[in-house]
């Protein structure tokens, strides 16, 4: 997977490991560590464009194409036309994607939530 300019916010060592656990065969560990990246793809932009005003939206992901690993280019970019830390705000609004993820990940309980009920 190639290197984009927001990898280093947080950390998914604990997702990594669950999928390499829960998904042994090859074929389908790397169809779900795809899938988590195309998660987490989708929260950071989601995430970045709630912060930028409209008229931004598509020179930051023309900027994006052009250079997805560049922090330093981007983040300055994002700070210029939000007038605030965006690097920060992903930080803080996205510190517990590893926990959803794994709650998706990871074997649920026999118990249905609605009744409590056990399922069997």
């Amino acid at each position: 997977m190639s290197k984009l300019f927001f990898d280093g916010l947080f950390d998914l060592n604990k997702v990594e490991a669950e999928i390499k656990k829960a998904f042994p065969e090859k074929e389908t560990r790397e169809e779900s560590e795809s899938l988590v990246g195309n998660i987490i793809h989708d929260k950071v932009l989601e995430k970045i464009l709630d912060n930028l005003p409209q008229n931004s939206h598509i020179e930051f992901l023309e900027l994006y194409h052009k250079c997805p690993h560049d922090e330093e280019v981007i983040f300055a970019y994002l700070k210029g036309k939000a007038g605030k830390d965006i690097k920060e705000t992903l930080k803080k609004e996205l510190e517990n994607i590893d926990s959803d993820i794994l709650e998706e990940i990871r074997p649920q309980d026999e118990v249905s939530v609605e009744s409590q009920i056990p399922k069997k």
